[in-house]
């Protein structure tokens, strides 16, 4: 832990230029970021696909300002965006994954036993304060709204007082950044797909710049397929990504003609790719009868359904895909 406090201490916050950042070509708009990565910064991916919601979250770094709250259907890509973004600026991630019995204190820190002494370990939260660097909060919709409106002092900016250490005031860095995502709004779940999520204080929601972010337009998924799955035929590819947008809507109860009702799983980008590579890996049992993409799908997603929805799954697999697919 000695180490990590002493790299995090080492950071330097500098200027970049932001369209060499973010696109490649040089914009003259700034944004602070940092001089290197460490430990905490995560690793981008280099053939990671952008799509337009990330326009909202690359204004929300070139300049300080409220903390962002950003919400989505499950499998949109929410966290993976964040990071993504963070990670060409070589942010610092502290990141949380939010749950009913989660306590500030899993935030702050607290006392604990080292080398038969206490000492104080600070938490993600005070950690990105103290030092500069996002505090990822996600599925913030499950937090109980009075844990939650324990951060509203910090979402204003204020010092995080660490009662346990003595008093201790954490002054919010320059570079402290504070990111929150869900599947609701902060409001009532109206689809009933996400159990345990929870009505947000009001006041608490107030102090957010909200961004929503939908599942990626079909075109940035067909680059992304064709970069990582080349060897499966162009027209394979295109009917993965319409079948993907069409378990997309039944998910959400958007789909519409004779497939018309809500199920339990979704298509994320992250499925999409392994259901691909699945789809070339078992391309030998096409030899034995054995339709490959079917097969896949299954192993890629539908074993996560109920008998009703396999069985719907693969009826919308079977109207989508030739049988030679």
């Amino acid at each position: 832990m000695e180490s990590d406090l002493q790299e995090l201490d080492a950071l330097e916050a500098t200027e970049l230029d932001a369209g060499m950042v973010f696109s490649g070509t040089p914009s003259g708009k700034g944004v602070r970021g940092f001089a290197a990565p460490c430990r905490y910064t995560p690793i981008p991916s280099l053939d990671y696909v952008f799509h337009e919601s990330s326009r909202d979250i690359i204004v929300w770094f070139l300049e300080r300002s409220d903390p962002l709250y950003v919400f989505g259907p499950t499998g949109s890509g929410k966290t993976s965006l964040i990071k993504e973004l963070a990670a060409r600026l070589y942010y610092p991630v502290f990141e949380v994954t939010a749950h009913s019995r989660l306590e500030f204190a899993d935030l702050a820190g607290h006392l604990a036993v080292r080398e038969g002494s206490m000492e104080y370990a600070y938490g993600p939260l005070a950690l990105a304060m103290r030092y500069g660097g996002l505090f990822l909060l996600n599925e913030i919709d499950l937090v109980s709204p009075d844990v939650a409106a324990g951060c509203n002092g910090i979402l204003d900016g204020q010092p995080l007082c660490l009662a346990e250490n003595g008093g201790e005031l954490v002054v919010p860095h320059p570079m402290f950044r504070f990111a929150a995502t869900a599947n609701t709004n902060g409001s009532f779940d109206e689809t009933g797909l996400y159990q345990g999520t929870l009505q947000q204080n009001l006041a608490f929601m107030d102090r957010f710049w909200l961004c929503e972010v939908g599942y990626p337009e079909a075109t940035a998924e067909l680059a992304l397929l064709e970069r990582r799955a080349a060897q499966l035929p162009e027209s394979v590819r295109s009917r993965m990504v319409e079948y993907a947008q069409e378990v997309r809507k039944l998910f959400v109860g958007q789909a519409s003609g004779e497939i018309a009702k809500t199920i339990e799983v979704t298509f994320s980008t992250r499925t999409l790719l392994r259901w691909a590579a699945l789809t070339l890996r078992f391309q030998p049992l096409s030899r034995q009868g054995i339709q490959p993409v079917t097969y896949a799908l299954d192993r890629a997603l539908a074993y996560r359904a109920t008998r009703e929805t396999q069985a719907l799954l693969h009826e919308l697999a079977q109207r989508m895909f030739p049988l030679t697919a």
